[in-house]
């Protein structure tokens, strides 16, 4: 059994990505090709957003959108630590200071109380400028935009939507743009849009913003190509990927519509058990990039599931702020007491738009055999 099955995608619209990449083959325009600024505009319209910057990966999204407010050494970026380490990296790398804070206990997004009261220490220590805020939309679902945003306002904080998992998640029929400074996303092949290698994109609605990552991105980039502006980086999506991007986007909606239908039968199917399933904020939607579950005995779970051959990885064991670069930065005052109760119990089953019924069954059978025998 596949963990998210690729194959089964593929042969749904091979004719289609064949073509795609046949017309990329024929024009030869491999770099920055008509089908990059096509994709761009398809997902702007998609996303709600007035602008679409694609680039080389997730992770350079952020980095690019950090590097264009000139965030950098001693400015505090806040962020949660149970995600995975790219969002916590981007700020590394350019030498400003992560200040981990904790999640909310249901959801496993970002806790309001926590944010607020990181960004109160930071500010009562007066060692560090605090800039922006990175949220996560973990595992597919948004953010509590609706009370995150005012506090980062109040604080004069950019926001980033990180959602490298949650491209297509709405709060109340929204995406995070319409909370966010810019939205940055993932097109890991693994990703609910994901293409056939590293992709990524930015989002936002600032016109000058958006000239400015698209200098950034291709090597700080001027009117002239050899009179370079700033400083960049080489963070381009390449051609082919936003060949196969565009047609995996026509088929995205209806991908998210069943992703739904599995998750609503995953919980039905868990209703009155020992294991709990994920808890969506109120008025939002989610991508289910990842179906996670609490369990009481996770490793002996997930060997239950092995010896079944059913794959069932654990998002996220080690949180950024246990590993080994990361424990000297900064947690937010009361600690990370959800973060750490979270990551001993959670892991992953299966989910993707072509998980038939039949394997679907056997996995809730299996997991609730496996919650009863002690697991």
């Amino acid at each position: 059994m596949h963990f998210i099955d690729l194959h089964k995608q593929r042969a749904r619209i091979d004719g289609e990505i064949n073509a795609a990449i046949a017309r990329v083959l024929a024009h030869g325009q491999y770099i920055l090709g008509p089908e990059v600024k096509q994709f761009e505009v398809a997902l702007a319209d998609y996303g709600q957003a007035k602008h679409v910057l694609s680039c080389a990966n997730g992770t350079d999204a952020i980095i690019l959108a950090l590097k264009a407010w000139n965030i950098g050494a001693g400015d505090a970026v806040f962020c949660p630590s149970f995600t995975y380490v790219a969002t916590a990296e981007a700020v590394a790398l350019l030498g400003a200071t992560p200040v981990f804070v904790d999640v909310d206990r249901e959801t496993y997004t970002v806790c309001p109380t926590s944010l607020e009261a990181a960004i109160q220490m930071v500010k009562n220590k007066g060692e560090l400028t605090p800039r922006a805020f990175i949220s996560v939309d973990l595992f597919g679902q948004p953010a509590d935009y609706r009370r995150l945003a005012p506090l980062c306002r109040e604080a004069g904080l950019k926001i980033i939507a990180d959602s490298a998992q949650g491209l297509g998640c709405t709060l109340d029929g929204q995406h995070p743009l319409q909370w966010a400074d810019v939205t940055t996303t993932s097109f890991f092949p693994a990703k609910p849009l994901g293409c056939y290698g590293d992709g990524g994109a930015v989002l936002t609605n600032d016109e000058e913003l958006a000239a400015t990552i698209d200098s950034l991105r291709v090597h700080g980039k001027g009117q002239d190509k050899y009179d370079n502006v700033r400083i960049g980086l080489n963070s381009r999506l390449d051609t082919l990927q936003a060949a196969i991007l565009l047609e995996k986007l026509k088929i995205f909606e209806d991908e998210l519509a069943i992703r739904n239908i599995i998750a609503e039968r995953y919980a039905q199917g868990f209703a009155g058990s020992a294991i709990k399933a994920p808890q969506i904020i109120s008025g939002g939607t989610s991508t289910w990039s990842v179906y996670t579950v609490e369990v009481p005995s996770r490793d002996q779970f997930i060997a239950t599931k092995s010896a079944a051959n059913i794959p069932t990885p654990a998002y996220y064991p080690k949180p950024a702020h246990r590993q080994s670069a990361y424990k000297h930065y900064p947690l937010a005052p009361d600690g990370l007491r959800h973060t750490d109760e979270a990551r001993e119990h959670v892991v992953a089953l299966p989910i993707h738009p072509y998980l038939s019924a039949k394997d679907q069954d056997l996995i809730i059978d299996t997991a609730l055999k496996a919650t009863a025998a002690g697991a």
